[in-house]
């Protein structure tokens, strides 16, 4: 259940997120925006890092590299919610997004990429994605 909640919760600031950079990036740009929104997002963590000290730095060398670039990701998401915002509003951007995101995941799963056990793809699943993107198209209409 705990994980529901927080996934709802994540949605949601996802959402404010992309409507607040999308009203910075209007007054002073949309990479300017990313840095603010990054940097403040560093911000927040080092203090949550600092109340809770619940990590262990020692094991801080077992991570791949590839897994340490993960944050700067962010910055190319940040461009695009942005940029799609702007272009084709809040909800079908965030409509967009959620099927781009289900879609890569079920790639990724399939494949067991990433050190994840494969998953195998049901029919059901592709039938919710084919829901979602005929609601998307509908929306656009």
């Amino acid at each position: 259940m705990k994980g529901i909640i927080f996934a709802f919760i994540g949605g949601a600031f996802i959402t404010l997120q992309g409507i607040a950079n999308t009203r910075i990036s209007v007054d002073i740009g949309t990479w300017q925006a990313a840095t603010i929104t990054q940097f403040t997002g560093f911000i927040m963590a080092f203090i949550i890092l600092m109340f809770f000290r619940d990590s262990n730095w020692k094991d801080f060398k077992q991570v791949k590299p590839l897994y340490l670039i993960g944050g700067a990701f962010a910055a190319i998401v940040i461009f695009s919610n942005v940029t799609s915002i702007q272009r084709i509003g809040v909800t079908l951007s965030i409509s967009a997004i959620l099927i781009a995101q289900l879609i890569i995941t079920f790639i990724i799963d399939s494949n067991g990429w990433f050190g994840l056990k494969k998953q195998k793809v049901k029919l059901p699943q592709l039938i919710g994605i084919g829901m979602m993107i005929a609601g998307v198209v509908i929306l656009r209409s």
